[in-house]
Formats: C-alpha cells, sequence, structure tokens
C-alpha cells in the first residue's frame, strides 16, 4: 500500500446528481493539511480518469466495468420520469413503466439505469446526452427515465417528474483503482462509511499496536500467591490485634461487677 506521503493532495471525480460535499467537509476538518480537489465528470469520463490516474476515487454510479476498479456500494436512488408540466402524468402521484407504453421515452447515450426492456417507444434518434434529452423533453419530443438526482439537476420551470415504480433504480459507490489503494484511499473510504475520527481514520490497525496475548507458561499458578515467596506464613496469623488497634471480638453478653465467690 503506498503511503500518503506519495499523494500531498486527494483528487476525488464524482459524476452528475452526486452531491459530495458532506463527505468533503469532513474531509477537511479531520485531514486539514492534505487538500481535497473535486473533479465533475461524466460517467464515461470518471472511470477513464480512475484508469488513467487523474483521480484517485471517484463517487460514480454502478455498474462498474471491469475488474481493475473497486468499489463501494453508498446508497441507491429512486427512478423518475420527467414530463411536461401539462402532461397527463403529472396529475398522478407515481406511474408504472406500462402507463408510458404509448409514450415516446427518450434514450440517451449516457443512460445509466440497467433497464431489461425500455417503457414505452424508441424515439427515431437516441440523444448524446442526458442534458440534450431534457431540452427534448421540455420541446414536446418525449418523456425521459432518470434518477431522481439528475430531475433535480436538470430543473426547468416548464418540466415535473413523478416516481416509476417499477423502474431500474440507480446506485451510487465509491469506486478506486484495486492496484492504488492508498492511506488516503482508506481515510475516505472511513468517511464514506461513517467511521468516527478514533478508527484509525479507516486504515487497517498495524499489529504491532495490538496488545499481545500473555503466555500460558507465564500465568500465575491458580490458588497460589503472586508474590513473595510460596508456602510462606502470613507473619500476623494468630497474633493479637496491632498496638493501637480496637479488638474485633464482641462483648454481647459479658457480665460485669465483682467475681463470684466461692
Amino acid at each position: 500500500m503506498t503511503g500518503s506521503e506519495d499523494s500531498p493532495s486527494f483528487r476525488l471525480a464524482y459524476v452528475p446528481g452526486v452531491t459530495p460535499s458532506k463527505w468533503v467537509r469532513i474531509w477537511n476538518e479531520r485531514l486539514p493539511d492534505v487538500p481535497l480537489t473535486l473533479l465533475a465528470m461524466s460517467v464515461g469520463e470518471s472511470f477513464d480518469a480512475l484508469r488513467g490516474g487523474d483521480a484517485d476515487a471517484g463517487l460514480v454510479r454502478l455498474p462498474v466495468d471491469g475488474t481493475d476498479l473497486s468499489a463501494i456500494p453508498l446508497y441507491t436512488e429512486t427512478s423518475v420520469v420527467v414530463v411536461p408540466k401539462d402532461h397527463v402524468v403529472a396529475a398522478v402521484d407515481e406511474v408504472s413503466a406500462e402507463d408510458l407504453a404509448d409514450d415516446i421515452v427518450l434514450h440517451p447515450l449516457d443512460d445509466t439505469l440497467d433497464w431489461e426492456r425500455l417503457p414505452g417507444r424508441p424515439a427515431i434518434e437516441r440523444p448524446a446526452t442526458t442534458a440534450d434529452a431534457v431540452d427534448l423533453v421540455a420541446a414536446g419530443v418525449g418523456l425521459l427515465v432518470v434518477p431522481q438526482s439528475i430531475a433535480r439537476l436538470h430543473h426547468r420551470k416548464d418540466l415535473t417528474y413523478r416516481p416509476v415504480t417499477d423502474a431500474p433504480e440507480s446506485r451510487v459507490a465509491l469506486s478506486w483503482p484495486e492496484e492504488r489503494t492508498t492511506d488516503l484511499v482508506e481515510d475516505f473510504i472511513g468517511i464514506v462509511r461513517g467511521r468516527t475520527v478514533n478508527s484509525s481514520r479507516g486504515r487497517t490497525q498495524p499489529a504491532a499496536e495490538q496488545k499481545p496475548a500473555r503466555s500460558p507458561d507465564k500465568a500465575t499458578p491458580r490458588g497460589k500467591p503472586a508474590t513473595g515467596r510460596t508456602g510462606a506464613k502470613n507473619p500476623r496469623r494468630g497474633a493479637g490485634p496491632a498496638k493501637g488497634a480496637k479488638s474485633t471480638k464482641s462483648t454481647k453478653g459479658a457480665k460485669r461487677g465483682k467475681p463470684r465467690g466461692r
């Protein structure tokens, strides 16, 4: 494992819709001498940055392609359908994929939802990005299903969104190159997992710091004194009370007065 001294700063990539501010604040509190640089990237760019060494870790959306990247799932997002405010879907609280069967549902090239079967009718051409698809929804061309944070990111006054009950959910994860699991990466893992500052900052406890177990051959024999000569008598056993000490014998029932004559 590479020591933190090899990386004077920490570079964190994050994809649209993910808000890393809470974890960045904790990082700045715990590691004020190690600056954290945020890198806003698309999903594809974030994986390229991790593999190319341009980012130490990234907040990405699953699935993570390939076996060279490690990933820890953090949370799951509900998927929603983005519609114009005057669309019939805007009048209900939630919909199913079947409810969108008669609508054109846009499927941008950067979509991260793992669909088994896309809802609705396909558009003639797939938009290049989610932002392009949102513009098409506003123009009345079709609808768009995205993670809820993406819908909030692209909020417009003329659009709204509703949950899709049976759409695949989006999972956000922390990912990093497996071969570059540095101390700073371990520190950030500890932060996103909610570990306290006293838990070795998320790092593995060194074996030298653990208390060694007591050797059986040095254990004190049961039933024998731990110190002093074995079998030595107590020097005060059987002796009277020490000078100035009060007697512990009870005087209850003792007769007072002169002794009887014979």
